[in-house]
């Protein structure tokens, strides 16, 4: 099993980290069974799950939920659960309190936090002081899809790459176990991965990253058109599970013609 100081391990070892997204019971057991080294129950679940624009509306309850669904499904995997919109951002005491809760009703090993101010690294600080296991996530952060105008790539002027760097190094000051980088120039991460002595995760930034972290139903091609460039489809699980159920009904609408196709 994937522990904690692993992250640092496969760092010093040159040894890539994969990570994949899982928000049930069944969808865990796979990712787990295929060995996956660690599962991110992401506040993406809104998105991919609920069918929501953005992940804005998820709740802290909301992470609960599926990250106890997930560790049913993957009792023995490292799994990290996402703090949600707006769980971390009043009070430190209101941060630590939200995070505790998500650690103690899941069990999970580790909370995911989107970095996008210093207000965030202090509130990241607090939960790590609080023996909180803490992943940032800075880049195109999604929870900030409102302030970046949408879904767009981040670091592409050298202001905001000097930015993203100054985030990654104050993360590491402060004690995470890893950063992840969304979709941030390849290059730019390159330059956070060789700077830092934390992994780094990548979605969208690149092969230069210390591992790699994909949607479970994105890399397994549960929409029927891929939506994202960067993504490589290992399946075309709609296509397979709608010819299925096509199957199905005509076993149930046309059995005797079904017979006789088979019988030929």
């Amino acid at each position: 099993m994937f522990k904690l100081n692993d992250f640092q391990a496969y760092k010093q070892n040159d040894k890539k980290i994969s990570m994949v997204t899982a928000y049930d019971y069944f969808s865990a057991k796979i990712v787990a069974e295929s060995g996956i080294d660690t599962i991110l129950v992401g506040d993406s679940l809104g998105m991919v799950f609920a069918g929501n624009e953005n992940t804005i509306s998820v709740t802290v309850d909301d992470m609960i939920y599926h990250a106890k669904a997930v560790k049913n499904g993957a009792p023995n995997s490292f799994i990290i659960v996402d703090m949600p919109f707006l769980s971390y951002h009043s009070t430190l005491a209101k941060t630590i309190k939200n995070a505790g809760k998500i650690i103690k009703a899941t069990n999970c090993n580790a909370i995911k936090v989107e970095i996008n101010s210093e207000h965030t690294i202090s509130h990241v600080k607090a939960l790590i002081d609080a023996q909180i296991p803490v992943i940032g996530h800075i880049g195109l952060t999604p929870q900030s899809v409102n302030i970046f105008g949408g879904f767009k790539i981040q670091g592409k002027t050298t202001d905001e790459a000097n930015k993203i760097i100054g985030f990654a190094h104050k993360l590491v000051e402060i004690g995470v176990a890893a950063i992840v980088l969304e979709c941030i120039p390849e290059q730019l991460a390159k330059t956070i991965t060789n700077q830092i002595n934390v992994p780094t995760i990548g979605i969208g930034a690149g092969k230069y990253c210390d591992g790699q972290v994909l949607v479970f139903h994105d890399l397994l091609g549960f929409e029927p058109n891929k939506k994202y460039q960067f993504v490589t489809q290992y399946a075309n699980a709609y296509g397979y599970l709608t010819d299925a159920l096509k199957n199905y009904k005509l076993d149930v609408t046309q059995p005797k013609l079904q017979f006789i196709e088979n019988l030929g």
